[in-house]
């Protein structure tokens, strides 16, 4: 029997709750993506330089990475429900006025508004889902959500390409508002989670250090690409970051309540994986980048069809992922990790033979087709490496660890990827890529065989205690990697009957008692009728 107040998923209530978080997924998901094909479209009609587009996108990352492990102690002081609503209403003003901006400077604004929204969407999503329901529906809800939301990762971008074609850049903004609107009247029918809620923690010094060093690397690198780096105005607040994160660490020493534990970098294996996600979903973010403007602005390709170039890579990546959830289980996860981090660094290197006068199904076919295989390969072991590298009690932290190391990843990636490819001082980005598209490619292939060479020194090849997650959500595609499976609730939702959930207190008086969701807030990887106990992906 479960704890008072949690609903079942066949009930109106649990209707609803699944409808909402799905719905609130895809928002995040078509503010961070959809945006890509839509660039040069935004850069003809608004005058904007290259500087100004790179804030465009790298605006709402920031905001996402800084302020994403912030946003679980706002839930858990004020109720999730509430805080998915504000995060919803706060990413539906600045929807709106993105499509409405009149310049570059306000789309960055506005851009920045909606990320902060996110990284209140993000985290409480999934925990709203995991904590209102029952304890034996949390696996189904879970794997049902997951499936849903694969919809809008795999169309997303062609639909925004779509839009940009035939409407204006603007639409792609105005995609996720009848979805906002849908999920908060939802959200209207779903309870709040009846945990007591906790006194207010914040680690104020950690995030100001955390955006003043975020922020002042990502601003040194969009501005190298309009000034080249010989100018102050790109060391010094490059400058002034670095010295922020590295007096990130000492801080959090002292704190009593620290935003990022740092006990959990005790283990070698932790800490080689997140190095390892920086580097891999680092490449797939700018290679996915650098692919959509390559087609519209080198290949004469529509926005629509830049948007749909990947999609074969969706397809495979879903066929494989469950065979890669079985062989971690009977091979252990460091080479199988290897061989798909390989596989999308060939992927990278054939991409790089996108030019002018070559054919899709030459090149860009094939490149997308071993794309999904690498990720479909790599995801699910990186999933069982990261959890077996921590305790149980610690799996939900970790779990939104390694997440926020993707995302930062993506974030600087795509911030870097004028530079890579030649666009400083300057240049046009159809000029640079021209002649830096092909070394960009090779670069970011260089990157995921580093992440590969990482993975193969420092990752142990034991085989995680329980199943692998047999159905996995939708790995990155254009331009950053969308949340995936999250550790602890799927952990939690599978637990039998008797064990305490992961972030469960020892004194847990029952089982059914609501488990605490990670703060992540990362898509479940697991579906129950596959594997009953399986943990879930933070990549």
């Amino acid at each position: 029997m479960s704890a008072p107040g949690l609903i079942t998923l066949r009930s109106p209530a649990g209707v609803a709750l699944i409808a909402a978080t799905v719905l609130a997924s895809m928002v995040s998901f078509l503010d961070a993506n959809v945006v890509n094909v839509a660039i040069p479209a935004i850069g003809r009609d608004l005058g904007a330089g290259l500087a100004g587009l790179q804030w465009a996108l790298t605006g709402y990352l920031l905001s996402v990475a800084a302020l994403l492990l912030l946003s679980g102690a706002l839930a858990d002081r004020f109720g999730r429900r509430r805080v998915l609503e504000i995060g919803l209403a706060v990413m539906l003003v600045a929807s709106i006025l993105c499509a409405l901006a009149p310049s570059v400077g306000t789309l960055i604004a506005a851009r920045v508004v909606q990320g902060a929204g996110s990284a209140l969407v993000v985290p409480t999503s999934l925990a709203l889902l995991n904590g209102a329901l029952r304890v034996p529906d949390r696996a189904r809800g879970i794997g049902i959500w997951a499936a849903i939301a694969t919809i809008g990762t795999t169309l997303g971008p062609y639909a925004g390409g779509w839009f940009v074609d035939h409407a204006s850049w603007r639409s792609v903004f105005l995609l996720n508002v009848p979805l906002i609107v849908a999920g908060l009247i939802v959200l209207r029918f779903v309870p709040e989670s009846p945990e007591a809620r906790r006194a207010l923690s914040l680690d104020a010094v950690g995030a100001v250090l955390t955006v003043v060093g975020l922020g002042g690397v990502i601003y040194g690198l969009n501005t190298a690409s309009g000034s080249g780096w010989g100018s102050a105005s790109v060391w010094v607040p490059v400058v002034i970051g670095v010295v922020a994160l590295a007096a990130l660490v000492p801080a959090e020493r002292r704190i009593r309540a620290p935003m990022l534990r740092l006990s959990l970098f005790g283990s070698r294996q932790f800490d080689a994986i997140n190095v390892a996600t920086v580097l891999f979903y680092g490449a797939l973010a700018a290679a996915g980048y650098l692919l959509v403007l390559q087609c519209e602005l080198r290949l004469g390709y529509s926005a629509a069809a830049a948007g749909a170039a990947l999609i074969p890579s969706s397809v495979v990546f879903l066929a494989v992922s469950p065979w890669s959830g079985v062989l971690v289980a009977r091979l252990g996860p460091r080479w199988l990790m290897v061989a798909g981090i390989l596989v999308a660094a060939v992927s990278f290197g054939w991409l790089s033979f996108a030019q002018p006068g070559s054919s899709y199904g030459a090149v860009i076919l094939p490149s997308a087709l071993l794309w999904g295989l690498g990720i479909g390969l790599a995801v699910a072991p990186l999933t069982a490496a990261v959890l077996a590298a921590v305790p149980d009690a610690d799996l939900g932290e970790a779990s939104a660890v390694n997440d926020a190391a993707s995302r930062l990843g993506g974030l600087f990636a795509v911030a870097a990827v004028p530079i890579l490819a030649g666009a400083t001082g300057g240049d046009g980005l159809a000029t640079a890529l021209g002649s830096g598209y092909r070394p960009a490619m090779l670069v970011l292939a260089g990157v995921a065989v580093a992440a590969a060479l990482v993975t193969a020194l420092f990752v142990s090849d034991a085989r995680p205690a329980s199943p692998v997650p047999a159905v996995v959500p939708p790995g990155p595609h254009h331009g950053c990697a969308p949340p995936t499976a999250t550790a602890t609730a799927t952990a939690a939702a599978a637990a039998p009957a008797g064990a305490p959930s992961a972030e469960a207190p020892a004194e847990a008086p029952s089982a059914d008692a609501p488990a605490e969701a990670p703060r992540d807030g990362n898509p479940p990887a697991t579906d129950p009728a596959v594997a009953p106990a399986s943990e879930g992906s933070s990549s």
